[in-house]
């Protein structure tokens, strides 16, 4: 998705059980930006063969970049431009490797008119099912 194909979903729009998926690739590219950003240079992350050594057998992607997605789901999709991300809370169920696919997913759960905000059930899976990352954001939704 582009800027060009952002969602403009306005309050009167959203309606509880709305939702939407898109996918993701977890490159090694994403994993080593991201080392840069946060500072996280954890050998989990960033030495294969530390990496090796762990329960993990190879190295994993940081459970913040995971978790980051989330807010490519509200600004861009649920429901993107008129959304800010209020809070969110996150459980890291399982680890997401490097060339891993995911689905980064979103289902609105509730509404409040009076506040304008909306609380999405969040979720990150592997191309299996496999539940990653659970969580719940809060959304003011500006128009």
């Amino acid at each position: 998705m582009d800027e060009a194909t952002i969602s403009q979903y306005t309050l009167k729009d959203i309606e509880e059980g709305l939702g939407k998926t898109f996918k993701v690739n977890i490159t090694e590219s994403m994993v080593n930006e991201f080392a840069k950003i946060s500072g996280d240079y954890s050998p989990m992350h960033m030495d294969e063969e530390h990496a090796r050594k762990t329960e993990f057998k190879s190295r994993i992607c940081h459970g913040m970049l995971v978790g980051s997605f989330f807010s490519r789901l509200v600004g861009m999709y649920l429901p993107g431009e008129n959304g800010l991300l209020l809070s969110y809370s996150c459980r890291h169920l399982a680890a997401c490797y490097l060339d891993q696919d995911v689905e980064v997913g979103g289902i609105i759960v509730s509404k409040s008119e009076s506040t304008r905000i909306i609380t999405i059930k969040a979720t990150v899976r592997d191309a299996m099912g496999k539940l990653l990352v659970d969580g719940q954001l809060k959304v003011l939704v500006l128009k």
